[in-house]
């Protein structure tokens, strides 16, 4: 069998679509697969590394700065359809994958014009991007992670899903985590990150909340993100803060300790980072990314906070006298938190790529 897959410009929408083509390699040892995305985005170089042979075509995401770089990106689109058609017709697939971003649209419109070709889309977030809420009315079955998204798609079929996460996730101990980490057991623990490259509001949140409120009988595990790091590090450090349990990094490649030792997360509401909180059943305070395409990030929130299984707060809001008070109202209301935590655990889907390769290798 020889399979397609494309999803690109972010790791949200790049690991997913690995964690399927590994499992494909599973169940069927022979198969090819080839993926395809594009030479500047970040899947030019985290594919060719996790060893799966990659094509690109040259398109880019629509700039809506001005008219002017919006029409660039626009002319674009004709020749990244000759090229996704190219390669198509040279590899000859049985089935193309599409997981979101730019890219996958011209190679899944390809792969449902080639003979014999099964085509399908998987969308992560409650409000799809443009280009799978184009591709759901082409494509033999459109996989879902939130339900909310169902109400915005016209497809042949639609199946939930979830979203694959590392197995690292899954198989965490909580104990393990809290003594790899040096912490302790019995004291609630606050874990605040903002993705590989960290959020600036997360972090001011964070410094002057460490700053003013020296709360004692609290653990907090803080990453920063690389850019970040050396300046808060110091500035933690000139504040004296002794009283406080603080464990401050640019990056944690063992975050899945992290979310096991946590009581509550301060966040962004990426679709990968939800489907791991929900594994662990980890209520989160959620700061959605205000530039994320068509504002989906709001949208993941808001569809946890209808299942009273998150609290939100608008970037532009968040400083650290919020972050008090926030943290405060749920710390001293354990039934409250632990209501959201097992509200969370609910959504959580651990068999999701299995759901996925059941569809796509019927």
């Amino acid at each position: 069998m020889k399979v397609v897959i494309s999803g690109g410009g972010t790791g949200g929408h790049i690991y997913p679509a690995l964690a399927i083509a590994r499992g494909i390699q599973e169940r069927l040892p022979d198969t090819d697969i080839l993926y395809v995305g594009t030479r500047e985005g970040l899947e030019s170089k985290i594919v060719p590394a996790a060893g799966f042979e990659f094509a690109f075509i040259d398109i880019s995401g629509i700039n809506r700065s001005s008219i002017l770089k919006a029409s660039a990106s626009l002319a674009k689109f004709p020749k990244s359809i000759f090229q996704a058609w190219s390669i198509i017709k040279q590899f000859k697939p049985n089935m193309v994958l599409g997981t979101g971003g730019y890219v996958s649209f011209p190679v899944v419109s390809a792969g449902t014009l080639f003979p014999g070709c099964r085509t399908f889309i998987h969308e992560q977030n409650a409000f799809p991007g443009i280009a799978n809420r184009n591709l759901a009315r082409k494509v033999d079955c459109t996989m879902i992670n939130f339900p909310e998204a169902a109400r915005y798609l016209k497809s042949k079929s639609i199946k939930i899903t979830g979203l694959p996460v590392r197995q690292e996730i899954i198989k965490v101990d909580r104990g393990q985590a809290l003594i790899k980490l040096g912490l302790a057991e019995n004291i609630f623990t606050l874990l605040a990150f903002g993705g590989s490259r960290g959020a600036a509001s997360i972090n001011q949140a964070m410094l002057k909340f460490l700053q003013e409120y020296r709360i004692d009988d609290m653990q907090v595990i803080w990453i920063t993100g690389d850019s970040a790091y050396e300046d808060m590090a110091k500035q933690l450090e000139e504040a004296a803060l002794s009283s406080s349990k603080v464990i401050i990094k640019p990056f944690m490649h063992n975050i899945e300790d992290a979310m096991a030792a946590a009581d509550l997360a301060l966040c962004r509401a990426g679709a990968s980072t939800l489907s791991e909180l929900a594994i662990l059943g980890l209520p989160a305070i959620l700061v959605p990314y205000p530039y994320a395409a068509e504002n989906h990030q709001e949208k993941n929130a808001r569809a946890l906070i209808e299942k009273k299984a998150a609290e939100m707060v608008i970037d532009e809001f968040l400083d650290g006298n919020t972050l008090y008070n926030k943290l405060e109202n749920l710390r001293k209301d354990r039934s409250r938190l632990q209501k959201m935590s097992l509200n969370m655990k609910k959504e959580a889907r651990p068999d999701a790529l299995n759901q996925i390769l059941n569809i796509i290798l019927k």
